[in-house]
């Protein structure tokens, strides 16, 4: 299964964001059942992109979190390319749907770069 590299401060946030064309943010806090219980799946459905950068941030810990993508729960889901935001899902995700939005940018992306 693919690894999160977490991200302990905003400017690893930064930095992650900066380097890294394909950027896929989970954003959970540590007494969220659901991020507990989406954050494997998230993995698993990130698994076929090797390409995409995991980061991984804990809300309680990196405040400034918050006020940098405007995130009012947890977990959020965000998909950066190219440090523009593309894709946000929180909370209750449908991951069919998510699913759906990866392939599309992938394929946009590869035939981009071809």
């Amino acid at each position: 299964m693919k690894d999160f590299h977490l991200l302990t401060s905003i400017a690893m946030v930064e930095e992650a964001i900066q380097q890294h064309e394909l950027v896929f943010l989970y954003v959970s806090r540590p007494e969220c059942s659901v991020c507990h219980a989406l954050l494997p799946k998230i993995r698993e459905l990130l698994e076929p992109y090797p390409m995409v950068y995991l980061g991984h941030i804990n809300a309680t810990e990196v405040e400034e979190v918050a006020s940098r993508f405007l995130i009012f729960t947890a977990p959020t889901m965000i998909m950066l390319v190219e440090q523009k935001e593309y894709i946000r899902a929180d909370r209750f995700v449908r991951l069919e749907r998510l699913e759906e939005q990866l392939q599309q940018i992938h394929s946009m992306y590869t035939q981009d770069g071809e």
